[in-house]
């Protein structure tokens, strides 16, 4: 029996609760949301978003590029024109498959009037699609200097706090009334173990991703019930413009390929992972079987999210 100021404990769910075979119960991450394949990827003009991009893309997934530099997402856009060009083709009709559609949307996404406009212009270029389904936020920095934080620069730190939240923040709102008017949609909140441990550098980056996952914990718990499925997703330690500038990485030889992530990113994307919305997974660490297979164990034991 439980007291007047206590409520009654949840029913602990069973395995079928969490992952049946075709939806995860309410103990789980609720049904599996209807939503379009389109997809907004931030950080698409290089790096681990130009690889996320070109993997949905090469899915069948409509394409969003947005970042800072029109030139960077401009060729990502014709590399996936020319990949689908080169790709398959109905060589007894002579007919080469259509390339997925992209839009291309140069923007600062620290400023939130310019953010507000690029969604409104992503959600009418893709409206006939059934409007966004998909938003990756990828787009990230990190300081100029590797140093403690008694000798960095907190200005510098703070430009890495700003762009990593509050840009994730901005486009996210500005996408989020659309997904939810939609009955659903799904955000994946691209992050980092530095988030959830202490680091002897980097303050400005680890605060960000920190931050990062628990937005990741706000937004699934607030919107999981209307249709939003929320996942962080670490990439680990992919060779990109970013990690080459970082000399704590100047003696790496073991990267993590970037097609690890984009095999999470797809199996999100696909709902496959639905039941484990508001959690971190881990490319290079984790493969999608593994996390099917674990799913019930991870909901019970409240495991991978932002918590004391």
């Amino acid at each position: 029996m439980s007291d007047a100021t206590s409520p009654d404990p949840a029913p602990v769910p069973t395995r079928s609760d969490v992952a049946g075979p075709a939806r995860p119960g309410p103990q789980g991450a609720g049904p599996h949301p209807e939503v379009p394949r389109t997809a907004v990827v931030t950080g698409a003009g290089r790096g681990i978003g130009r690889a996320l991009a070109l993997g949905l893309a090469e899915a069948g997934y409509a394409v969003a590029l947005v970042g800072r530099t029109a030139e960077h997402l401009e060729a990502v856009a014709q590399e996936i024109a020319d990949r689908a060009q080169g790709s398959t083709a109905d060589t007894s009709a002579g007919e080469v498959s259509a390339a997925p559609r992209t839009v291309v949307v140069p923007v600062e996404l620290t400023d939130g009037p310019a953010v507000r406009a690029a969604a409104e212009r992503i959600e009418a270029e893709l409206t006939d699609l059934g409007g966004v389904g998909l938003l990756v936020n990828n787009a990230g920095v990190v300081e100029l200097a590797e140093l403690p934080f008694a000798q960095d620069d907190v200005e510098d730190a703070w430009r890495v706090i700003e762009t990593n939240v509050r840009g994730p923040l901005l486009l996210t709102h500005a996408l989020l009334h659309g997904m939810l008017s939609r009955g659903g949609g799904r955000v994946v909140n691209i992050n980092s173990g530095a988030g959830h441990r202490g680091t002897h550098r980097y303050t400005g980056y680890g605060i960000s991703k920190g931050a990062l996952a628990r937005f990741t914990t706000q937004l699934d718990t607030q919107y999981r019930e209307e249709g939003l499925r929320v996942f962080d997703l670490a990439p680990g330690v992919v060779a990109t413009d970013m990690t080459a500038s970082m000399p704590t990485h100047d003696d790496r030889t073991d990267w993590t390929p970037v097609g690890a992530s984009l095999e999470l990113l797809l199996a999100v994307a696909d709902g496959r992972l639905d039941a484990l919305s508001g959690r971190f997974l881990r490319a290079g660490d984790d493969t999608v079987a593994e996390l099917e297979a674990r799913t019930y164990d991870i909901v019970i034991a409240d495991a991978r999210r932002l918590r004391l």
